[in-house]
């Protein structure tokens, strides 16, 4: 026997077998009662899809969105969305050893409905959008993971054509550039994508970007955007129109060299796309469908960043509002508002196809999935 071609394969069931125990799943949901779980942790099983209840959170009213920090200790909520006259961002300690969430600490959002939250790849700076208002705002985190005092907000007044939904600014997510020096803020009520520099040593990070926007389709609304792992190409799934632009990207600029439908030829209006994702390896892009689609839009992605179409995907649910890949890129997790399910796909690397693996937990109104690797 031949040790030494096997060494390889030892190596890999290690490494797989790491991702295996230490990936979790963080679920937030649209959950007015106290009394129930409304931010939920699970074991994601990489080898298998499988996932196994770790922990819950109570007390919390409407964690719409979440976000993980880099080194996995702290979550970040969008909380109190949906809620007249409120909204906040809250903090959250995760300790995947005790297997415990505990709730840390609160602040008010600077507008109403907080609907996406980020953080910097230094754990240092949060920054959420709040979508009925129309504005980001800007937050230290403390080394204990603490949500510090609001220190930037800033709120825009000007929409765009639609009578009905775009009578003022909306703005719908935050995204930090690949190089984490820029930040961008698709806003669907105004069908601009902003953008302001980010300088992570100021105590006030943010400044006026030299291109402060980038203009897209009218009657498009802007909702979410990802950049290619290779940080040369960038992408908006465009809530209203259906669609989603390609951009190159450069130093905070972004040139559109593709439109292209996320929806089936069948489908000529009613859109409601919603969320985007790319593979791991750059090769394929995701997008989910909801309303009359209730899917998930696969891509192919080529050398030049443009995409092709090459298939759709069940969600076997309604509304699928958010999804994640796990960092393996095997498994795709989709979760429908609606119909209070959460589904888990593997991925087939090859084709970029999606396979559903047989898991799916029930989570009233769940509404949001990140997936962490905690070492």
């Amino acid at each position: 026997m031949n040790y030494k071609k096997l060494i390889p394969v030892f190596i890999l069931l290690i490494f797989e077998s790491s991702f295996s125990q230490n990936t979790y799943v963080f679920l937030g949901s649209y959950n007015k009662d106290k009394t129930a779980e409304s931010i939920q942790v699970y074991q994601l099983d990489t080898l298998n899809g499988n996932l196994s209840k770790i922990t819950g959170e109570k007390n919390i009213i409407n964690p719409s969105f979440l976000t993980v920090s880099p080194n996995g200790k702290y979550v970040y909520a969008c909380t109190d969305t949906k809620t007249a006259n409120a909204g906040s961002v809250s903090s959250f300690e995760f300790n995947a050893q005790n297997k415990t969430l505990t709730f840390l600490n609160k602040q008010a959002s600077g507008g109403e409905n907080p609907v996406y939250v980020t953080i910097h790849k230094n754990g240092k700076w949060i920054a959420n959008a709040n979508y009925n208002e129309g504005s980001v705002s800007v937050f230290p985190v403390l080394e204990n993971g603490k949500i510090d005092s609001i220190v930037q907000n800033f709120k825009y007044t000007d929409g765009s054509i639609h009578k009905e939904r775009q009578t003022r600014s909306h703005v719908h997510s935050a995204v930090f550039s690949p190089g984490f020096d820029y930040l961008f803020l698709p806003d669907l009520g105004a069908d601009k994508i902003r953008c302001y520099q980010f300088d992570e040593k100021q105590k006030k990070p943010l400044f006026e970007a030299k291109l402060p926007f980038t203009k897209t389709d009218l009657e498009a609304g802007p909702r979410h955007f990802t950049f290619h792992p290779n940080q040369k190409f960038g992408y908006c799934i465009e809530e209203m129109a259906g669609q989603i632009s390609v951009y190159q990207y450069k130093k905070g600029s972004l040139k559109k060299i593709q439109r292209i439908s996320a929806n089936p030829d069948t489908i000529t209006e009613g859109y409601a796309s919603s969320d985007i994702h790319i593979s791991p390896d750059g090769k394929f892009l995701y997008a989910s469908n909801r309303g009359k689609e209730n899917n998930i839009a696969i891509f192919s992605i080529d050398k030049k960043g443009l995409l092709k179409n090459i298939g759709y995907q069940s969600t076997f649910g309604d509304h699928p509002r958010v999804f994640a890949l796990d960092e393996t890129g095997n498994f795709l997790i989709a979760t429908n508002v609606n119909s209070g399910n959460v589904v888990v796909f593997r991925r087939n690397k090859k084709s970029g196809l999606l396979t559903k693996t047989g898991e799916e937990i029930k989570m009233p109104n769940v509404s949001c999935v990140k997936i962490k690797q905690i070492l």
